[in-house]
Parts: C-alpha cells; structure tokens; sequence
C-alpha cells in the first residue's frame, strides 16, 4: 500500500509542476494573443493544477492502513478525490460552454471579434504535446496501481490536449481565414466544452455508485461465483455480498458444508477460498466468509 501511494504522489506531483507551467504559458498566450479560446483553456489547465492539489492530498489518505475509526482501510477517500475531480470537470466545461456562446452571440449580432495572435497558436500546440504525454504516462501508473483517482486525473490530463487540439484549429480558423471566421475561435471553445462535459460525467457515475456501496461487475460476480460453485466441499453458498473500497474490492458470503465435516476442514475451506480469491483481485482483498452447516 505505501508503495502504491508512493507511485500514486510522484506522478500527480510531475502533473502538478507540468500543469502549473502550463496554466502560466496559457493564460499569458490568451490575454497577448487576444483569444477567447486560450484563456478558456488556461483556466481548464488551471483546473487541472486544483484538481493535482485534490490527489495528492486524498491518496495520501487512502494509502493508509486500516485503523480504529476506518476498519476497511481509508480507500473511500481516493473515490472520494475522483468525484471532486469529476465535478470539477463538468464545472469547467459549463464555465467554457457559457463563455463560447456568448462570443458567438456577440458575433452574431454582427460585432468583430479580435484576431487572435500566433502566440496563442503556438501555445496551442506546445500545450498538446506535453498533456498527451502526461495522460499516458499518467493513466499507465494508474491502471499499474488500479487508482480510480489517478486514471480519473489522467483523463483530465487528456481532456485539455482535447481542449488545446479545439482550441488550436479553432485559433488557426481564426488567424489565417480571415475576419468573418474568427467566430471559430469561441465555437472551438463551446465543442471542447462538451467534450469536456461528457468526460467529467463518465468519471462521476462510478464514483457514485461505489459510494453508494454498489455492487461489483456482473463479471466480477460471475468470476467469484465460479470460485465457490467449483470448490468440490462447497455444496451451496448464499448471501454473496460485494463492494468497492477504493481499489480494494470487499466481498462477503456464506458458504453452505456437509454438517460431519470438522471444524478445522470447514476452518481450512474458508481459508483455501480466501487464497483463491486474492490471488485472483490481490491480496488486500476484504473477504468475510460464514460457514454453515447444510
């Protein structure tokens, strides 16, 4: 666990410097370039430098090891972090989807939007090279460590190259098709948006759903159904229980065993299922075995 959290802090943390750098590079080349659409995508790298700060203080948390107060661990607080991420997301892109439109509406009434300047170009394209980078390396750390949170930071990684490859042809558009197609600047802005948008939703439901203590995958079931059903000393089995802890999956249930075997077999079953099963989903694995006479 604290070689998981480790790795988990040092990967968010280069995204925190790349992010911070990044933020600087894009707010400036918005406010010299006069781009509407660079500025909205400084503030989702921005986005990106608060949501790196939400990370390393949650899964800090989340690798500790159980205590008195949090018996099953502190793995809530990582899912935790990706639901604040999700949300953030999905505020960033309201906040881009509402500032686009505006300035397509003010072009549309037939007012001139300023031209954007090669810097903001640039930028641009700087900007796409070290966040598609970042979200490979990122969401490769991710699914090494299986943290929810950092493949969820990933894809916040990924959203703003999505963000700068919008805002970076809708810049070009702008500069080198002439004044009536500067109104590709904020449109950019506004389809990044949605892209944005259905990203951050993407994220947020499973993070709802394993804080609302719902159950493991349909195959994840099947597969622990298969352990027990396969077990030759188990002759039936109920009340099969499952759960998400962060990346540790909890599972429950009551085996049924002929009522002349010894308490020390039906003891050395349990257990043999117990191996099985973290083998299988690791050995942090929270497994709660009844055992019952048939």
């Amino acid at each position: 666990m604290r070689e998981r959290a480790k790795e988990a802090k040092k990967i968010t943390f280069i995204g925190f410097i790349v992010n911070f750098i990044l933020s600087v590079a894009k707010l400036a080349g918005g406010i010299v370039g006069n781009s509407a659409a660079m500025v909205a995508d400084a503030v989702h790298s921005i986005s990106d430098f608060a949501t790196d700060l939400v990370v390393l203080a949650f899964v800090n948390v989340s690798g500790k090891e159980s205590d008195q107060n949090h018996r099953y661990g502190h793995g809530k607080f990582e899912t935790f972090a990706a639901l604040i991420i999700s949300l953030v997301l999905i505020g960033v892109a309201a906040g881009i989807f509402i500032n686009g439109l505006k300035n397509i509406l003010y072009s549309i009434e037939g007012n001139t939007l300023k031209q954007p300047g090669m810097i903001a170009f640039w930028t641009a394209i700087i900007s796409i090279v070290f966040k598609e980078v970042l979200f490979i390396y990122t969401n490769r750390v991710g699914e090494k460590i299986k943290s929810d949170a950092i493949i969820a930071n990933a894809w916040h990684h990924r959203t703003d190259a999505l963000s700068s490859i919008g805002t970076a042809l809708g810049i070009a558009g702008a500069i080198f098709l002439g004044e009536n197609w500067r109104i590709l600047d904020p449109i950019a802005g506004v389809i990044v948006s949605l892209f944005i948008f259905k990203v951050g939703i993407s994220i947020i439901l499973p993070s709802v759903k394993e804080l609302l203590e719902s159950s493991l995958s349909q195959n994840i079931v099947e597969e622990i159904e298969d352990v027990l059903t396969n077990h030759s000393d188990i002759q039936n089995y109920h009340h099969l229980r499952t759960r998400k802890i962060g990346s540790v999956y909890a599972i429950d249930v009551h085996i049924e065993l002929n009522r002349n075997i010894t308490f020390v077999r039906s003891h050395d079953i349990a257990t043999e299922i117990e191996i099985e099963l973290r083998e299988r989903y690791g050995k942090n694995t929270q497994i709660n075995i009844h055992t019952e006479p048939l």
